[in-house]
């Protein structure tokens, strides 16, 4: 059934938009008028990838032409905590006995983003096709991941799709959770240290300049940190045109870098160790793991499906090609916990708690402990990280204006000490 966006007028001769399903513009006029919306315009919206199928719209009556620039992909994202809401609101319309279609049109007319209304209006097509619901969220891979779409055709397959939808809805809001406490903690350093370059380029640009005319007009031997503190000053106020760009191009080298295929694996295990973040960072890798397994074991996806999935969640080269070596190593009909043991990247209680739970036949209660101590441990130490950021940038400002009075001052004492 093909899929219009519409705006119209309601009663009240406010504007209102939306998503509607119907088999044909004239039904959607009909439609929408029983509800006292009358139509502007409306497009029809493909049922496959939600973009436009025609630039144009004809309102009642025959009305002319209208070409429209749909600025909502750049504006209208998608967050993870919108995911995790609507996967819960589908939980539970399911768990409470209403048919999945009923369930996909309810969530089409609750969320409020038109690029989401569009993606479950879409997958409602498709279900109501034929297709599974795994098979239609999987055409949307920027809204759904593989590790959502895979859980999602495990609870299919299981016939526990409402279950396995709460599971998937409790990851997805911990996983937000997670991510916004680091965002959080991060956002005031970076407040801090940009507030900070921006004074200290004003110091150097316009202040220092007009204070050392002071020095060249006595034409005294100055200190050498006074020398350094001009010639700074003067390569950014006449060489700023060629150190912003030389700037910019080291930053894009460096991601450019860092993203390649050589560069990735030696920053990846450069970050692990690193001092102050390289605990911090294993942490949260290491609870990404326990959690994403233990969440797909839980729903049924098969150990060797849920350990390739897994790997590719990891966002660390090092921490992934252990998970994959892990993966060949039940293949080959080991364990998980001897090539976690073996890599040495693995804390030895993780090992051992994998381990037992392999033994026991507990492995995802197990892992769930593991991502539950993990993720208490990342809240302390980004709470510490926090505590310590702030005295070091204080610290570190602190030094720069010492410094800058220091080579100020220091010339103006002996000239006063010429002069008498």
């Amino acid at each position: 059934m093909p899929v219009y966006a519409y705006r119209g007028l309601n009663e009240a001769g406010r504007e209102v938009k939306g998503v509607l399903d119907a088999e044909s513009p004239r039904m959607l006029r009909s439609h929408l008028k029983r509800q006292g919306v009358r139509i502007i315009d409306h497009r029809e919206e493909t049922s496959t990838k939600g973009s436009k199928s025609g630039s144009s719209s004809r309102g009642r009556g025959g009305e002319s032409t209208q070409i429209q620039i749909d600025l909502s992909k750049y504006f209208d994202r998608i967050s993870v905590a919108d995911i995790a809401l609507v996967t819960r609101q589908l939980a539970t319309l399911l768990k409470s006995g209403i048919t999945l279609i009923q369930a996909l049109t309810a969530i089409t007319d609750q969320v409020e983003s038109e690029k989401l209304k569009r993606t479950f209006s879409n997958i409602k097509t498709d279900v109501n096709e034929g297709s599974s619901l795994a098979d239609a969220m999987g055409k949307h891979d920027a809204v759904f991941n593989h590790l959502y779409v895979s859980m999602v055709r495990a609870g299919e397959a299981s016939g526990a799709l409402d279950q396995v939808l709460m599971r998937l809805a409790d990851f997805t809001e911990n996983q937000a959770r997670l991510r916004a406490k680091v965002q959080s903690a991060m956002l005031y350093p970076i407040i801090m240290l940009g507030v900070g370059a921006v004074i200290m380029l004003i110091l150097f640009v316009v202040v220092i300049p007009r204070i050392t005319k002071i020095f060249e007009q006595v034409k005294a031997e100055l200190p050498l940190q006074t020398k350094l503190l001009i010639f700074t000053a003067d390569l950014l106020k006449n060489w700023y045109f060629v150190l912003i760009p030389l700037t910019g191009l080291i930053i894009w080298g460096f991601l450019r870098w860092k993203a390649s295929a050589k560069g990735r694996p030696i920053w990846d295990r450069f970050v692990l160790v690193a001092p102050i973040f390289g605990v911090a960072v294993r942490l949260i890798a290491i609870s990404r793991f326990s959690r994403t397994l233990a969440t797909l074991l839980r729903s049924g996806v098969p150990v060797l499906t849920a350990l390739d999935i897994t790997k590719d969640v990891m966002n660390n080269t090092r921490l992934s090609g252990v998970v994959g070596e892990a993966r060949e190593a039940i293949r080959e009909g080991e364990s998980i916990a001897t090539p976690l043991k073996r890599s040495g990247e693995f804390p030895p209680i993780v090992v051992h708690m994998v381990a037992t739970g392999e033994a026991s036949g507990q492995l995802e209660v197990m892992l769930e402990h593991v991502a539950d101590n993990y993720d208490f441990q990342v809240e302390q130490r980004v709470d510490k990280l926090t505590t310590l950021i702030e005295p070091i940038m204080i610290v570190g400002m602190g030094t720069a204006v010492a410094f800058i009075v220091f080579s100020v001052l220091l010339p103006i004492l002996q000239l006063s000490q010429h002069v008498r």
